[in-house]
């Protein structure tokens, strides 16, 4: 309080032009102000005051490198702790405080950028950061640039004005986000056509990072070994018949290779493998096509428990540990790898419904041997449970997705009969209603949002696993039938990762399974991708996204196994 105080006070003397001891001069604006308050906030200004000598009432110092209007605007926040930062001001605001050393304001403005982030600013925004050196905000709009790659390099104007050596730098690094290394080679032409005679010569550097080996056979013979500036170059066109003489002498096995590094990974936390719990934890990378271990200082048990990933950490919710049904909830950091307990749910429930929205965490449904209508809320910020209003059907087993601001559960079980309804939840006015009913009632399927439509897919209906796969339309409130999935499963897990559908593990009508498929509605086909390291039932799964947990603990991936094209 004595800060906030001592500020208004020096503000009122500022504005009343009382014990101001300098005047600072923009073009033909004088600023009356404290030195000493200056100082506070100023190393700039601090040097410059105290290498005065003589008197010093008044003294008129003049600056031309900012405007009157951004002086203004750095003199407030001296003042008051606080400016107007706008789209129009931001970049002369961060000048003139980097100018003037006010570390205060450059704070704000990195802020201001990093929130504003999107694919057409981001290179923008990194040269500022580094002109300006801002190392935070330059390093989170460069990880912007290698995770958005492709948009980047499709639309931005400002990255095909890029150096070559900036270029250079962006394609070689692990961390740039393309599903297909063709991405990185038409971004290369695209930036060359943009000066073409100057930039011609650069072709060999630059395909030299690109990963030929990560590409297809039939794109570097019919695209690649084609493309004029290729062809010309004895540098490039060695790299290339390298490239396809190893890819042909691999036969069906793909030569050894740095995968890029994606964005996002899917993760397992828990669940049963052969009928006995287990405290794993795997993630998938999708470009390595890799399953791998999380490993974590703690363990935890848990089957059939709820599941979300929150602002960097992983929430597991309820469950049975085998012997007990649990309320504890337990908060995985991804930057430490460590659990810690939570207050519980208000009810001990297992095959409970969790889903995030809107920075909070909700458990719906489950059961203690009866089924639940209870639905609560949970705010991390203060460790906090709260009723809401609780379901109009009791419902255990059932799949829940976040779509446009509301909550939709679908199915379950009630009094171990499978439904068919589903019900969607308002946050807003806490009151749920009625959607349409699925075509039959299901248990134990699993739920996301894709393509802005509720994708439910598999479960059982008495007993008996099912490989169906309906979506709902909000718009229209009906469901639709899709392409079902390759095999009938239960207690699995389903995502969504880089605009595909992935269902992994869970039980069919035999056994566990280890399994994994993934959706693209685009072809509506299913397609198998790399087995789980282990055959598991009642787990979680959810996309973590990378960056939230210390990559340079994990191992560098080669792929060495066939890639699309």
């Amino acid at each position: 309080m004595s800060t906030i105080f001592s500020k208004t006070i020096f503000n009122e003397l500022r504005r009343e032009g009382t014990l101001c001891d300098a005047v600072i001069r923009v073009e033909d604006v004088g600023f009356r102000v404290h030195r000493i308050v200056l100082c506070n906030s100023s190393t700039f200004f601090r040097e410059l005051f105290c290498r005065l000598s003589g008197p010093s009432e008044h003294q008129v110092f003049s600056f031309s490198q900012v405007s009157p209007i951004t002086m203004s605007l750095i003199l407030d926040f001296i003042y008051t702790d606080s400016m107007v930062v706008t789209e129009e001001n931001v970049l002369e605001l961060l000048a003139g405080a980097e100018s003037f050393s006010v570390g205060g304001v450059m704070k704000a403005c990195c802020l201001f950028l990093e929130q504003r982030l999107n694919t057409k600013n981001c290179v923008h925004i990194w040269m500022v950061a580094e002109f300006h050196t801002c190392p935070k905000l330059r390093q989170k709009a460069y990880l912007f640039v290698l995770h958005h790659f492709k948009e980047v390099a499709g639309f931005s104007v400002k990255f095909l004005q890029l150096s070559v050596q900036q270029l250079e730098d962006l394609i070689e690094q692990d961390e740039l986000n393309v599903k297909q290394e063709s991405i990185v080679f038409e971004a290369v032409q695209r930036w060359i056509d943009y000066a073409p005679l100057e930039r011609q010569g650069h072709m060999a550097v630059l395909l030299s990072k690109v990963r030929l080996l990560s590409m297809s056979s039939s794109y570097l013979v019919e695209t690649v070994i084609n493309n004029n500036l290729v062809r010309k170059c004895v540098s490039c066109m060695t790299l290339v018949i390298d490239a396809m003489k190893a890819l042909r002498e691999a036969h069906l096995e793909r030569p050894l290779t740095r995968a890029r590094l994606p964005s996002a990974v899917l993760m397992t936390i828990g669940g049963s493998e052969k009928e006995c719990l287990t405290d794993r934890m795997d993630f998938y990378d999708v470009r390595a096509d890799c399953w791998l271990p999380m490993n974590s200082r703690e363990k935890t048990f848990r089957v059939l428990h709820g599941c979300v990933f929150l602002n960097g950490s992983i929430y597991c919710i309820g469950g049975t540990d085998l012997s007990n049904i649990l309320s504890s909830v337990r908060k995985f950091d991804l930057v430490s790898h460590t659990w810690q307990e939570l207050v519980p749910i208000h009810k001990p429930r297992k095959c409970v419904c969790a889903v995030a929205l809107n920075g909070c965490i909700y458990a719906i449904g489950g059961t203690d041997g009866r089924e639940q209508k209870l639905a609560e809320r949970f705010q991390p910020e203060n460790n906090r449970w709260e009723l809401i209003a609780p379901m109009l059907h009791f419902r255990s087993d059932a799949c829940a997705a976040t779509l446009h601001g509301k909550i939709y559960i679908c199915g379950g079980l009630d009094n171990e009969e499978p439904l068919s309804s589903a019900e969607c939840y308002n946050p807003k006015t806490n009151e749920w209603t009625m959607i349409a009913s699925m075509d039959c009632g299901c248990a134990s399927a699993r739920a996301v949002v894709y393509r802005d439509k509720i994708y439910l897919a598999g479960g059982h209906i008495n007993g008996a696993s099912l490989c169906r796969v309906i979506a709902y339309d909000p718009l229209s409130n009906q469901w639709s039938t899709m392409t079902p999935m390759i095999y009938a499963r239960r207690h699995f897990g389903m995502a969504v990762l880089e605009e595909q559908l992935y269902v992994a593990g869970g039980y069919n009508n035999e056994s566990d399974l280890c399994k994994v498929e993934r959706f693209d509605e685009d072809s509506s086909r299913w397609s198998a991708v790399r087995d789980m390291e282990a055959p598991l039932y009642g787990f979680s799964f959810c996309v973590v996204e990378r960056h939230f947990y210390n990559a340079s603990n994990l191992p560098k991936l080669t792929t060495g196994f066939p890639i699309c094209p």
